[in-house]
């Protein structure tokens, strides 16, 4: 006679999605919503995961590709009803936290840069330089608005307040974000949202945050011992991986450095 053999129970899987670098549109080597896409749903559909944890080192980028990715995230969050956890490695900073918000709990590193949640925009002024070298500037436009803060002119006040203009508004869907996102854990005594940074349990003092703990002992402490860990990330084949450092690696690096030193990484 056959004996059946009672069904054993798989161990919970939890899916690890790495986010690590600049967010932009675009270039290999940085996280922007098209290149993420398929790694994002196979994250959350494949193998029937219990949750997927965000391994977050990024310091920001493209405000568009942080809402984008973000907002990926949440709608297959919600359409599975899967817990989404993030974990902050060095720095989750400007969009870099835009993408931490997209999940229902962050945890960081006790030195973890956090927070940043503002807008920037940079950029030099060479007008005095090339007038010192006898250098004129020609550009003749069809609209008034089409030589907008050239950096070789002088800049102008009415560029300034149109800059200011667009900036503005941007900032308030980052703080909207934030606020839709970690609503009452947020300090109300505190000015979060004037671009300042926090480290580790300073951004769980404020709300930013909910605690210290990192990635792998944490998930075993929600989702037991034996919890499976599977890891998504980008795959390149060798030539790929040569050909975006010779042909944009360089660009991509020294723009990911720029941000970072803003945050003293």
């Amino acid at each position: 006679m056959r004996h059946l053999i009672p069904f054993l129970p798989k161990p919970p899987l939890v899916s690890v999605l790495r986010l690590s670098g600049m967010i932009a549109a675009g270039p290999r080597g940085t996280l922007s919503d098209a290149a993420l896409a398929p790694l994002v749903e196979r994250a959350f559909r494949r193998g029937r995961p219990r949750a997927v944890a965000l391994i977050l080192n990024s310091p920001g980028g493209s405000p568009v590709q942080s809402s984008l990715i973000a907002a990926r995230i949440r709608r297959l969050a919600d359409q599975h009803k899967l817990p989404v956890h993030a974990f902050v490695e060095d720095v989750a900073a400007s969009g870099g936290y835009w993408l931490a918000t997209a999940a229902d709990d962050i945890w960081v590193d006790p030195v973890s840069v956090v927070g940043s949640i503002g807008v920037i925009a940079a950029g030099f002024g060479f007008h005095e330089l090339i007038a010192r070298h006898g250098i004129e500037r020609r550009v003749h436009t069809a609209g008034t608005s089409k030589s907008f803060l050239d950096p070789f002119r002088p800049e102008r006040p009415e560029d300034v307040a149109r800059l200011d203009a667009l900036i503005e508004p941007m900032h308030r869907v980052f703080i909207d974000q934030v606020k839709a996102r970690r609503g009452t854990r947020l300090a109300a005594d505190r000015d979060l949202f004037n671009g300042d940074i926090w480290l580790g349990q300073g951004a769980v003092d404020v709300g930013l945050a909910d605690g210290v703990g990192h990635a792998v002992p944490r998930l075993k402490e929600i989702y037991g011992d034996k919890v499976r860990l599977v890891a998504y990330g980008p795959r390149r084949s060798l030539f790929q991986r040569l050909a975006a450092e010779a042909l944009t690696g360089a660009v991509d690096a020294a723009g990911e450095r720029a941000l970072r030193a803003r945050y003293g990484l």
